[in-house]
């Protein structure tokens, strides 16, 4: 099942960062995608920084307009809203439908022939595919306990 988060508002690195953590503690969420408008590579502006998830540094390329989620069931749904509540005060809609591609698709083969068999399928429906994987997309695995 699949879910959008949609904040009245870009959010910033900071907020970012700390909402991301704050989903993480959720063991039910087994993917998290961020969508929004690319940041220039220039160092100067100051969402365009490294964050820190999961005690992994990563570089937040995108000012993030919304997140999607894979979840296990609905009662994630209320977990998911209430770490919302806490970090995005000023406001957010959370929707449910399927946000993220679950399988390999026509545009996927014509972008990448035959490497399409290459590529895993957590990878499927992470990026645009006019874009390159190795720029766009950065997974964190949750640690086995």
């Amino acid at each position: 099942m699949d879910i959008e988060i949609f904040p009245h508002r870009l959010l910033s690195a900071d907020t970012t960062e700390s909402l991301l953590n704050a989903l993480d503690e959720i063991d039910s969420v087994k993917k998290i995608v961020l969508q929004g408008q690319r940041l220039p590579s220039d160092t100067e502006n100051p969402d365009h920084r490294i964050i820190n998830i999961k005690g992994e540094e990563v570089d937040l390329q995108v000012k993030t307009g919304r997140i999607f989620m894979e979840i296990e069931d609905e009662e994630t749904i209320e977990a998911v809203r209430q770490k919302c509540e806490v970090n995005l005060s000023f406001g957010f809609n959370i929707h449910v439908g399927t946000f993220i591609r679950k399988q390999k698709t026509v545009s996927d083969k014509i972008k990448y022939g035959e490497a399409l068999n290459d590529i895993p399928d957590e990878l499927v429906g992470l990026t645009d595919q006019n874009a390159q994987l190795s720029e766009r997309v950065t997974i964190l695995k949750r640690k086995e306990e």
